[in-house]
């Protein structure tokens, strides 16, 4: 399938992109994304999350042309999967046994349910209360379904002292990608996968070309895909890494970041 060459596609992450740590989704952004695709261009969400934590309703109702999930490891176009790489049963009993033995707690994300333990998240968390909410009862617990996970990468609260993390990650650093948002935090992301391949995919399979591509991303797991892209553009709320790997910095997501940036590039007047 090969697209008129006039069309573009345009890959949008979710967090601190399109909306807020509250998954609050300013109105602006969602008459742009319409209004993009309304001028036949195509729109995807590309996340670090995986498919299973991509549920929220006001989010797809805005309307896309497919799904970029785990930084590369799920990409579905239209209604169609078209990759998935799973971790696993080996891998996974080696991997998490590996991280939980270094104080690590690890979030699995899959393409239907996540698992963590309960103990490792208390109520007074707000990542844990988070997917609390947004998975419901297709958040699983980890040590119960040990073996029987189906997960495409992981994430760990990695709270422990700097030269224990870095001696696990040494361990890790062969088989994944480790995209560190801070201290507290890691995203484990299976070696050969991010963000980026999977824009690639997508535009191999519908015969668009990288440069007529456009990626928005705020942090570390848009590094690669801002810089695939045939424009980056960094929302302004986001880091000064994510800054410095894009072309064009945009307004803050509150601000209009979406709908300015698009206006910008002239993909929506």
């Amino acid at each position: 399938m090969v697209l008129h060459v006039d069309i573009k596609a345009v890959f949008f992450d979710i967090d601190g992109t399109l909306w807020d740590s509250d998954n609050v989704i300013p109105e602006s952004t969602v008459e742009a994304i319409r209004q993009l695709r309304a001028n036949g261009h195509k729109a995807f969400i590309c996340s670090g999350r995986a498919k299973g934590y991509i549920c929220n309703p006001k989010l797809l109702e805005i309307g896309w042309d497919g799904i970029v999930a785990a930084c590369g490891c799920h990409v579905e176009i239209g209604d169609e999967l078209v990759y998935s790489r799973l971790i696993t049963r080996e891998e996974g009993l080696r991997d998490i046994k590996l991280v939980q033995q270094y104080g690590f707690k690890p979030v699995l994300e899959g393409p239907r349910y996540l698992y963590l333990d309960e103990s490792d998240f208390t109520l007074q968390d707000f990542y844990g209360n988070k997917l609390r909410r947004e998975m419901g009862e297709n958040l699983l617990p980890l040590t119960e379904n040990t073996g029987n996970w189906e997960f495409n990468k992981f994430a760990c609260a990695t709270e422990v002292p700097s030269d224990v993390r870095l001696e696990c990650f040494e361990k890790l650093k062969a088989d994944y990608l480790l995209l560190p948002h801070n201290e507290a935090v890691c995203e484990m992301v299976p070696a050969g996968h991010s963000k980026a391949t999977g824009m690639k995919l997508v535009c191999k399979t519908l015969g668009i070309d990288m440069k007529d591509t456009y990626a928005f991303g705020d942090s570390v797991n848009d590094l690669e895909m801002l810089s695939a892209a045939g424009v980056g553009i960094a929302m302004g709320n986001g880091t000064i890494a994510a800054k410095e790997a894009a072309e064009y910095v945009t307004t803050d997501l509150h601000n209009d970041g979406i709908m300015n940036g698009l206006r910008h590039f002239g993909l929506i007047s």
